[in-house]
């Protein structure tokens, strides 16, 4: 399957997705994330560090859940979310298992 289909279906999803790769740089978001993130700059994120999106409290857990992440954990609960939301931080890996980076998932808490 090419790119261009692969990328399609991400932006098909209704849920967010923020890809971010091991040197913490956002490197896709689809529509849904990038709608999310209009207030903080929406597509204007790609290429910038995750860390400049967040606190220090936030970087912290960041960097916390991505050791995780390395050492084989493929999913992290994080908080439930002010909106209600279930918030995840996930692994993305390749076939062999080594870790491309992470994004973000979020589930309505009901």
């Amino acid at each position: 399957m090419d790119n261009t289909r692969l990328i399609a279906i991400l932006n098909s999803i209704i849920e967010p997705i923020v890809f971010v790769d091991t040197n913490h740089v956002i490197s896709f978001m689809n529509f849904a994330g990038i709608e999310k993130y209009k207030d903080r700059g929406g597509q204007d994120l790609l290429g910038k560090s995750i860390f400049d999106c967040h606190n220090e409290n936030s970087n912290k857990i960041i960097k916390e859940t991505f050791n995780i992440l390395q050492s084989g954990l493929d999913e992290k609960f994080i908080c439930i979310t002010d909106k209600n939301e279930k918030y995840f931080i996930r692994a993305v890996r390749h076939e062999s298992g080594k870790l491309l980076g992470y994004y973000e998932r979020f589930e309505k808490n009901i």
